[in-house]
């Protein structure tokens, strides 16, 4: 149960399975394009260099478009990559820098160090939930991700909005700094393919997963004792599969 509560400290990733009221705003919430990358091991100096370059010149930090690099560090998708563009909008996916030699850069001196595109995935933030503000303008302060998927029960979704609430809730009223927020999968993914919920726990250093989480405390703080056990119940009764990854930001990919 320590294992599991470290990683509901965190980002919660939701797919459309959730209602999608929760995520609501005035204003279009910030999203992050993923792309899951198979290196060819051979050429990875070639490749650490020309994505480095890549991204200086179409997506340095700070801009619209500003793109992060991150090695998976456990788990069956070890030693492949993410590129992550974010935070943006779909708006801004309109005015991307796929001219001025964007495309032809990527197609030239990316693509051909790379054995495969496993995945692309969009994600929103759920501002409300989130408790990110201490990322703000660093989003590389915490320099390593745990990340839990969960796969939803078929007909267990309707409660969630609920108990993410009062998660958000609880880890509000912890002690101390933990970043975590909510975003929900732009694009469904079915019951079959899992991945409806990952939440991310942002930690600096290896050290930091020694150290107890009080979410219980943080939790009965914010919603009473007696709420704890129907929350934890009905958790574990909405999901029916779960795993873990570990990314590390790789700042020389990532060209900051």
């Amino acid at each position: 149960m320590k294992n599991v509560l470290k990683c509901f400290l965190s980002l919660i990733l939701i797919l459309g399975i959730i209602p999608q009221g929760i995520a609501q705003d005035d204003a279009p919430d910030m999203i992050w394009e993923n792309l899951l990358l198979v290196p060819d091991n051979t050429k990875l100096k070639v490749l650490e260099e020309n994505m480095r370059k890549h991204n200086i010149k179409y997506h340095a930090r700070g801009t619209k478009h500003q793109a992060m690099v991150y090695n998976i560090s456990t788990g069956p998708n070890v030693n492949k990559i993410v590129w992550s563009m974010g935070p943006t909008t779909f708006t801004n996916l309109d005015s991307r820098p796929a001219a001025a030699g964007h495309d032809e850069d990527w197609r030239d001196n990316i693509m051909p160090y790379i054995k495969r595109i496993e995945n692309a995935e969009y994600w929103s933030a759920m501002t409300k939930l989130n408790n990110t503000d201490m990322l703000r303008g660093d989003e590389v302060k915490f320099n390593h991700i745990y990340i839990r998927y969960h796969e939803v029960a078929e007909g267990k979704g309707f409660n969630l909005q609920n108990l993410l609430k009062q998660m958000s809730e609880a880890v509000k009223a912890m002690d101390g700094e933990n970043p975590f927020g909510f975003y929900d999968n732009s694009f469904r993914q079915g019951y079959d393919n899992g991945r409806h919920i990952a939440t991310l726990s942002f930690f600096k250093n290896w050290a930091d997963l020694d150290k107890d989480w009080e979410l219980k405390k943080g939790f009965i703080k914010a919603h009473g004792e007696e709420a704890w056990e129907p929350w934890t119940e009905g958790m574990d009764a909405a999901m029916r599969n779960s795993w873990d990854e570990i990314w590390s930001y790789n700042k020389q990919m990532s060209g900051h």
